[in-house]
């Protein structure tokens, strides 16, 4: 499927995106999509034949410079410490910006009750394990990291996290106090970053580091 989208497409897609969070994918139909993106539904139809045909373009949409990134990460020089820092602060950033259709994509590959390719979105995770891997063993290679990382397991713990402190906000709102949007979205972005790279770390590191 292309990555080129024209601005009708985009737009679409956003309307989409927005929508099947809202109302969920069934609870989305194409003539709500049209509707609510001011274009003939027709056009709609002509775009993308069909939902999931529309929520595979929106997953390209979201995940086609994931790789250009993860490339320009492996590049740079720094220490494998710092990549996998860097890494995590490019996952929680992603799943951010991106988290409406993390959540749709995970229900959708849990729920198994329609024909939807995914195979877009499973390619690029498992492109994100062989960057990780290429991380860690790097860091292996140098004497920082351990040697029996399980490196499947690494990408799980960071989302998990995410997704955990985010569906269970009014509780954590009570628990630290975060009384504002503002003061949420700034914890996300510094205590909890803050403590998942705490937590890789000390899952890839020796005892004695």
């Amino acid at each position: 499927m292309t990555t080129d989208f024209n601005d009708k497409q985009m737009r679409i897609l956003q309307v989409a995106e927005q929508l099947f969070a809202e109302k969920g994918f069934d609870g989305t139909s194409i003539r709500n999509i049209a509707r609510e993106a001011k274009i003939n539904i027709a056009m709609v139809s002509y775009y993308f034949g069909s939902k999931e045909k529309m929520l595979e373009a929106l997953i390209i949409s979201r995940i086609s410079d994931l790789k250009i990134q993860l490339e320009n990460l492996i590049r740079e020089p720094l220490t494998p410490i710092e990549k996998v820092d860097r890494l995590i602060e490019l996952y929680i950033a992603r799943m951010h910006k991106n988290r409406c259709i993390y959540q749709i994509v995970h229900f959708e590959l849990s729920n198994k009750k329609r024909e939807v390719n995914l195979k877009s979105f499973t390619d690029v995770k498992r492109k994100n394990f062989e960057f990780l891997r290429e991380i860690i063993n790097e860091g292996q290679e140098k004497g920082v990291f351990r040697k029996d990382v399980n490196i499947y397991l690494i990408p799980p713990t960071i989302l998990g996290t995410y997704f955990h402190f985010r569906m269970n906000r009014p509780l954590y709102e009570e628990l630290l106090g975060l009384d504002t949007d503002e003061s949420f979205e700034n914890y996300i972005k510094n205590d909890l970053c803050k403590h998942i790279k705490q937590t890789i770390k000390a899952l890839l590191t020796n005892e004695n580091q």
